[in-house]
């Protein structure tokens, strides 16, 4: 069976563009992925904050996409594969982030920004123009799925996976869209993209890629039924057999406490008592006396999803229960609004920063003793993971990759002490006040606390298991090419 040699194709890589856990996974996958003998290139569009964060690039194609004239730049990024930029400054040399502009709305010409990074894809795949012949294409979330659709239609194309990392996000725009970019009339198809009369480029990795994975066993199996399925249920039932849900990996050699250059003091299980020195750190970072008190962290996007609005109904209980909280988030403007009402308001219980920042995480992660993530759906998350290493106990809801990743602790007072964080199972006000009430339990008996916290640091949720799944689909997929080679 030959070498898997694999076109890695996603809309975002830390740390040179990050909006969540995409670009986390997007860097640390294909590390993994590299480390166990694939040749990998990863191809996404060359953003300005891009170029600027790239060590050195070289330009090795050049062609015409939609009236375009489209760069391939090769480049260099500390850390990670060989990178294929996609720059068309019209496109993508813009302020704000991948896919909003300053003023919070999704730019107007998306559709045309990621169609032509689809074709871009499609050109990469099949002609090996840029020095580099995939013999398989791997494409994530809705910014890749058109290429799938068109990539299907090319009888030389390498063998397809596709993968769901939010299906929430679907890269749904107006039926107009059809015959403005130019597709094929069979894609406006309710078999092919077409969705309710609009335009689905998510749609195009479903129907049209040889195998389907998502980012937990739990989410592949949620993401079946109405009420997760956003629509696309009965499109993944029909496909089950062909989906796959693999748990995503964190890069411990980013999130380890032992390691970790951006935290005041680093630590491992058997030096517990220095993460005291780290909640120090955190508390003058933001802001908050020194006192004992549990502090719980969380670094979040700021939208219903993540559960924010059970948090904002929950904060005057929440307070009351004695804790500090740290929030470390940006989005919906409402919910940071209240965020920061609630903290001027009880400045010596809660901060709140209303952006992204790396090194804050890291802070936060290696500082608190509880991390929140009341999710109302979750396909991996990685910040409960981050936080168990850390030592620091999460309190989820059971959802997605939350259930999949969090062991419920066993209530104190029981003679066996198991789990790794606190689960409620209801998206609920009440249910996330008990996890909480449940979690200051625990934190009031030393002991078992500690306990807990080795259970947790001594989980293991790096690439090397999940990698190796997704090599054995990648082998399944070359094995089937092989074959259909064979038989012609």
């Amino acid at each position: 069976m030959p070498r898997p040699s694999v076109l890695f194709a996603t809309s975002e890589v830390a740390p040179l563009v990050k909006t969540g856990g995409l670009a986390d996974v997007s860097a640390s996958l294909p590390k993994a992925l590299s480390a166990l003998g694939c040749e990998v290139r990863l191809v996404l569009p060359a953003y300005a904050e891009v170029l600027e964060r790239v060590e050195t690039w070289r330009l090795v194609n050049q062609y015409v996409l939609r009236g375009r004239t489209v760069e391939i730049r090769e480049a260099v990024a500390d850390g990670l594969p060989p990178l294929w930029l996609v720059h068309v400054p019209e496109l993508f040399d813009r302020p704000g982030n991948p896919y909003l502009g300053p003023d919070g709305r999704d730019w107007p010409d998306n559709a045309e920004r990621f169609a032509t990074f689809g074709d871009a894809i499609v050109r990469l795949a099949v002609d090996g123009s840029a020095g580099f012949r995939p013999n398989l294409v791997h494409l994530n979330d809705w910014q890749t799925g058109l290429a799938g659709a068109l990539l299907a239609r090319s009888a030389s194309r390498p063998p397809m996976l596709f993968t769901i990392h939010n299906l929430n996000f679907q890269g749904l725009f107006d039926g107009s869209c059809f015959q403005r970019l130019g597709l094929p009339a069979e894609l406006a198809s309710m078999h092919a993209l077409e969705f309710h009369g609009q335009l689905s480029f998510i749609k195009g990795g479903l129907v049209f890629a040889d195998l389907i994975t998502t980012v937990s066993p739990t989410y592949a199996r949620e993401i079946q039924t109405p009420e997760f399925g956003c629509g696309l249920d009965g499109l993944l039932r029909h496909r089950a057999a062909d989906l796959y849900g693999i748990l995503n990996g964190i890069d411990d050699s980013i999130w380890n406490p032992a390691t970790d250059r951006l935290i005041a003091e680093r630590y491992h299980a058997a030096s517990l008592a220095r993460k005291r020195l780290n909640k120090a750190a955190l508390q003058e970072a933001f802001g908050l006396p020194r006192t004992d008190a549990a502090v719980v962290g969380m670094v979040t996007r700021l939208t219903e999803q993540k559960g924010i609005d059970l948090v904002i109904d929950t904060l005057p209980a929440l307070l009351d229960r004695g804790i500090q909280l740290v929030v470390l988030g940006a989005g919906d403007r409402d919910y940071q609004h209240a965020f920061a009402a609630a903290a001027a308001h009880n400045p010596s219980q809660m901060a709140f920063v209303a952006a992204y920042d790396e090194p804050l995480a890291h802070v936060i992660e290696a500082g608190a003793d509880l991390f929140l993530m009341p999710s109302r759906f979750e396909p991996c998350g990685l910040n409960q993971m981050y936080s168990m290493v850390y030592g620091t106990l999460p309190i989820v809801h059971g959802v997605g990759g939350l259930a999949d990743s969090v062991r419920p602790a066993v209530a104190p007072g029981d003679a066996a002490v198991a789990g790794t964080g606190f689960v409620f199972t209801e998206p609920t006000s009440s249910a996330l006040l008990d996890a909480v009430d449940r979690a200051l339990a625990w934190y009031g008996r030393p002991g078992l606390w500690r306990v807990l916290q080795h259970n947790a640091m001594s989980q293991d949720f790096s690439w090397r298991h999940s990698s190796l799944r997704y090599l054995e689909l990648y082998q399944r997929l070359l094995g089937g090419a092989e074959d259909a080679r064979s038989s012609r």
